[in-house]
């Protein structure tokens, strides 16, 4: 009967799908979405290719998870960022949480949706697609903050809350292109202090 029952559980698994997810995160961030391929991914997370489809589907879906991965775990410091006391805080919030994550001694530098929307060619659409809708979702609670900024007084009215957001989202856009392409955390720092120096209001 024992041997009946374990026999209907079917075999354990033979690895730790939350290892292998962030091994295959760290892949798709080092190379892109489309850069890293399906033998480079498997070797990563320690699995064969059927074991792969099994668990978490095809290269899409991987990737997918390893965006949520991502979100949960590298970018966590946004929604303490949103809730700074003033825009400015937000700002800073925003900066240096970037910059610890792009600038790190464990992860690869850079940022993952950057690289995935650059890199991506019209074969990878739903990809790009499901990068920007993200992004589209992070940019609105931002400007969503940025207008109630702008209503307590945190900086002037001839300054728009959207103008704001583009202009601090482009920075940080910035800094994860030359992280990934090499520069040193020394300049992003500076970077970060003249931005903060030249921000609107208190």
């Amino acid at each position: 009967m024992e041997t009946q029952t374990q026999a209907a559980r079917g075999r354990p698994r033979e690895f730790d799908p939350e290892e292998a997810l962030g091994a295959a995160l760290n892949v798709f961030w080092r190379r892109g979405y489309e850069g890293a391929s399906m033998a480079e991914l498997t070797e990563a997370m320690g699995i064969t290719k059927p074991s792969l489809y099994a668990c978490f589907g095809n290269k899409e879906s991987l990737f997918r998870k390893a965006l949520d991965l991502y979100e949960r775990d590298k970018l966590c410091y946004m929604k303490s960022a949103l809730e700074a006391p003033t825009a400015k805080g937000v700002a800073e919030r925003l900066l240096r949480g970037s910059l610890a994550i792009q600038t790190g001694t464990t992860d690869p530098h850079g940022c993952l949706g950057v690289i995935s929307t650059v890199g991506c060619t019209i074969q990878a659409d739903s990809i790009r697609e499901d990068v920007m809708a993200r992004r589209t979702s992070s940019d609105a609670a931002l400007l969503a903050r940025l207008e109630r900024a702008r209503d307590e007084g945190d900086f002037p009215d001839t300054i728009e809350p959207q103008a704001l957001a583009t202009y601090l989202t482009t920075v940080m856009q910035g800094m994860a292109v030359h992280a990934g392409a090499g520069m040193s955390r020394e300049l992003l720092e500076q970077l970060v202090d003249t931005t903060l120096a030249v921000w609107p209001g208190k």
